[in-house]
């Protein structure tokens, strides 16, 4: 499966997921300074206007490294949209991304025909995040051009799909650009994604005990000493199925055991800072944090995935 030349720039096949609060410009310059595709949600920005000039900042930035070292060349960065009815600042926030001409944008909870165009019409690539084979079609079917297969064990809003499933049945009519999400967090990770018949690892969690994420200490350290038994999975905090750190369940008074469930009439991304506040209390993590053993550069990150990427090569290749 051949990639949109966007991607041509990639020292490692991996999109560094968006990562709702945590994400930031620092965060998205250092992956792509590192080779990987960095990205970020746009509703990360608040107030709105703050959109425009984190955009600013990280195209200026990565333009900036590269004149440095002539032939050098960053990784392409990407924006999350929220393609939801809830959502009053999509309009605003797509104007901006053609303003700077984003080279990828990451499509979630609704696929529009109007979005993906407006997109290619500024020269972009159009990722839709899916939990199941349906959702797929119908995100190719409006327009989208490649896939994210949100599998079993990804971080936030995850699906119940097993990975081998998900990617066979979408391998089994779609041959563009996809990626694979849950629970990847080391390079043979990023292989096995590769050999199941995804193009990219999609990485998220193991990106939140970073240097550079907008993550307080205390949710830092609780990636680093928790494990795939400490995540559970549920609706109550937005709305829609999602992985969470039990921790800081236990920490906001709440028994992970037996929590209440809540749907997704309840679900809401729209301008208000009260709808970050369970995202803000309540931290999400996928299930593969069990190898993140301490908090480390993002682009230190990268180079230990690049490493356990070639180490898992050259085993596969020996036997």
């Amino acid at each position: 499966m051949s990639l949109p030349p966007v991607f041509s720039t990639l020292s490692l096949p991996v999109i560094g997921s968006p990562l709702f609060i945590i994400s930031n410009p620092k965060l998205v310059i250092e992956q792509c300074k590192a080779g990987v595709v960095g990205s970020m949600p746009a509703l990360n920005a608040r107030p709105a206007s703050q959109l425009d000039e984190w955009l600013a900042e990280i195209t200026e930035t990565l333009a900036a490294w590269e004149r440095e070292a002539p032939g050098r060349k960053a990784a392409p960065f990407a924006i999350n949209q929220i393609v939801h009815k809830t959502n009053d600042r999509l309009e605003q926030d797509m104007l901006l991304c053609a303003k700077y001409k984003v080279p990828v944008v990451i499509t979630s909870l609704g696929a529009r025909t109007d979005i993906n165009d407006a997109v290619h019409g500024w020269g972009g690539v159009v990722l839709h995040d899916v939990i199941n084979n349906g959702f797929a079609r119908k995100a190719i079917e409006k327009g989208a051009d490649g896939l994210i297969a949100v599998a079993a064990g990804a971080g936030g809003h995850a699906g119940t799909r097993s990975p081998f499933a998900l990617v066979q049945e979408i391998r089994l009519w779609f041959d563009g650009p996809l990626a694979l999400s849950g629970s990847i967090a080391t390079g043979g990770a990023v292989l096995a994604a590769q050999a199941m018949g995804a193009d990219l690892a999609y990485i998220g969690s193991a990106f939140i005990a970073t240097d550079e994420a907008r993550a307080s200490d205390a949710y830092k350290q609780m990636i680093v000493d928790s494990t795939s038994d400490d995540i559970v999975y549920s609706s109550l905090f937005t709305g829609v199925l999602g992985n969470y750190l039990r921790g800081s369940i236990v920490n906001a008074g709440l028994d992970p055991e037996n929590l209440p469930s809540s749907d997704p009439s309840q679900m809401s991304f729209g301008s208000g800072e009260g709808n970050r506040k369970a995202w803000k209390d309540i931290w999400g993590s996928g299930q593969g944090i069990g190898v993140v053993d301490r908090v480390m550069p993002a682009a230190e990150l990268v180079a230990r995935l690049a490493r356990e990427y070639e180490q898992a090569r050259g085993r596969i290749c020996a036997a």
